[in-house]
This record gives C-alpha cells, sequence and structure tokens, in this order.
C-alpha cells in the first residue's frame, strides 16, 4: 500500500465571517527559521482591506449596540473554544515559536504551551472587563446648576490593528479592541498562520461576522494605506517598526484618527485599560434634574 499524502492546509483571509482567498490571487512564502518551507500565505490587497473595512463598518453597529455583558460573554465564550483546543493550538505555535524566536525541541513546545495558556487568560482578563470599563472610565461631574451631568465612554468605530508576532501578542491588541464595542481590521506578516489558525475559532463562535477581520500580508502595502482610510477611525502601530510606524501617524493625520503607539511591550506583563481606553469616545450628557 502506497504512503498517504497528508491534506495540506490553505491559509485564506477572514473577512466578514468567510475565507476568501487574495482577489489579487497573490501569496507569500512562510519559512522555518532555518529557511525552510513551511506554508504559503494568502498576500492582501488594498481591494483586500477596503472589503474588511466594509465589513467591520457593517458590523459596528449591531457590536456596539450589544450590552456589554453581552460583549464579555462572547469573548468568554472564545476563551472556552481555544481551551478546548488547546492541544491543537499548542502544535501549532510550537512551529511559530521555532520560525521566530528560533527555539528547539522541548523548550519550544514548552513556551508554546504556555503562550496558549496565557492568551486564554487573556481573553477571560478582557470579558471579565466589558461591563466594568464604563464605570472606571466614564464620571458624574459636578457642575453649578439644577442638571445631572455624566461623561460616558463610547467605541470610536473601526479600528486597523498591526498585529505583532505572537499568538498572546494578537490576542492582546484584539481583545481590548473588541471588548469596548470597536470592530478591527488585523493586518498580520511575521505570524500569518497564527493569526489564521486563530480566526478558524472565531469563526464558529459567537462572535458576529465583520467584528474582527484578518489580513495576512505585506504591513509596508497595506498599513498606510488603511492609516489614510477615511472610515477607519483608529490604528494600533504597535506591529510596525519605527519608519512605517511614522509614515502611518502623518497618513492618519488626515482625518484625526485615534493612533496608538505603545512602543516595545512586554505581553507578559499587567496589561492594565490602557490599550480599552485609547480607542473610545468620551460623550457628556446633560440632563435637567426633576424632569
Amino acid at each position: 500500500m502506497s504512503e498517504r499524502l497528508a491534506v495540506r492546509k490553505t491559509y485564506k483571509l477572514f473577512i466578514g465571517g468567510a475565507f476568501p482567498r487574495s482577489e489579487s490571487g497573490r501569496s507569500y512564502v512562510v519559512t522555518s527559521a532555518k529557511g525552510d518551507f513551511i506554508a504559503n500565505a494568502a498576500r492582501a490587497s488594498r481591494k483586500d482591506a477596503r472589503d474588511a473595512v466594509v465589513a467591520a463598518r457593517k458590523a459596528f453597529g449591531r457590536w456596539s449596540g450589544a450590552t456589554p455583558y453581552n460583549r464579555g460573554q462572547i469573548l468568554y465564550r472564545i476563551a472556552e473554544m481555544l481551551e478546548g483546543r488547546r492541544s491543537e493550538f499548542a502544535d501549532e505555535f510550537e512551529g511559530t515559536v521555532r520560525r521566530t524566536r528560533g527555539k528547539d525541541g522541548k523548550d519550544a513546545a514548552k513556551r508554546a504551551s504556555d503562550e496558549v495558556d496565557a492568551a486564554i487568560d487573556r481573553l477571560v482578563w478582557y470579558a471579565g472587563w466589558s461591563d466594568k470599563i464604563a464605570a472606571v472610565h466614564g464620571s458624574a461631574n459636578p457642575i453649578a446648576g439644577p442638571y445631572f451631568n455624566f461623561s460616558q465612554p463610547e467605541p470610536a468605530g473601526v479600528v486597523a490593528v498591526l498585529g505583532p508576532t505572537s499568538l498572546l501578542g494578537l490576542i492582546s491588541t484584539v481583545a481590548p479592541v473588541v471588548v469596548t464595542g470597536n470592530t478591527c481590521v488585523v493586518v498580520c506578516e511575521r505570524a500569518p498562520l497564527a493569526a489564521i489558525t486563530l480566526a478558524e475559532v472565531l469563526a464558529v463562535s459567537d462572535l458576529p461576522g465583520g467584528v474582527v477581520n484578518i489580513l495576512t500580508g505585506h504591513l509596508a502595502e497595506l498599513a498606510p494605506w488603511l492609516a489614510s482610510h477615511m472610515d477607519v477611525n483608529g490604528i494600533d502601530l504597535t506591529g510596525a517598526d519605527e519608519r512605517l510606524a511614522a509614515e502611518c501617524e502623518v497618513a492618519a493625520a488626515g482625518n484625526l484618527k485615534r493612533v496608538l503607539r505603545p512602543g516595545q511591550d512586554d505581553w507578559s506583563a499587567d496589561p492594565g485599560v490602557g490599550r480599552m481606553t485609547a480607542f473610545l469616545e468620551t460623550k457628556t450628557v446633560w440632563h435637567p434634574i426633576g424632569v
């Protein structure tokens, strides 16, 4: 009997809850730390990015209108599904650790397992903040007059996220954006397989299609265009180098986007609330007393 050929996985984009190929038909090679071929990842075009922004905008009304408690439930559901596929993700990201950090053998396996555990815990942590961030970031303001005056946070809208290279980093940038009611378009270049594997979990969770859209491709091609897009309300520059980050900051000035440029992140540290508040707007409401 001839040896069975394994079914090789086809890595696609994740837009609007579906997995299309790039409209350009392009791909790029993902290699190991030693330069060995691993897979072909889809290389998204600006047309794909435009479709992702349209999907994110379409999903924004429903997602931002959901109760914070419900958004927290959905993030917790994603954590549950990651937990259920923990061993599969650990195997998948062991290869990522080997490729991006040059780790071998047991060291890579342990680091991959620890990273999956930390990513699951980080999702649960952000899920718990869903119905609390408004109380922390909002306020009842003292004024001189017969009025109530409240300041309440609201989501900014569609946020572009330039993804980092690790699963924990990816969760740590996407979760704070969506838990507060924003939708997002994520671009991953250096860890595309991790991003699309995560998308498979998102696709079968309770997360509405279009809330998170994941593109794999070259940051230098897509990031400046997303930064200048008039229907993108914010951009997280975590995955960009200094030159690209500066270029995106200039491009983002066209429609006064919120820009997060955090520098080097220690993903294992306490994340705090900074990433959640970075893409919130504050609405102040006046109401007469006794009416």
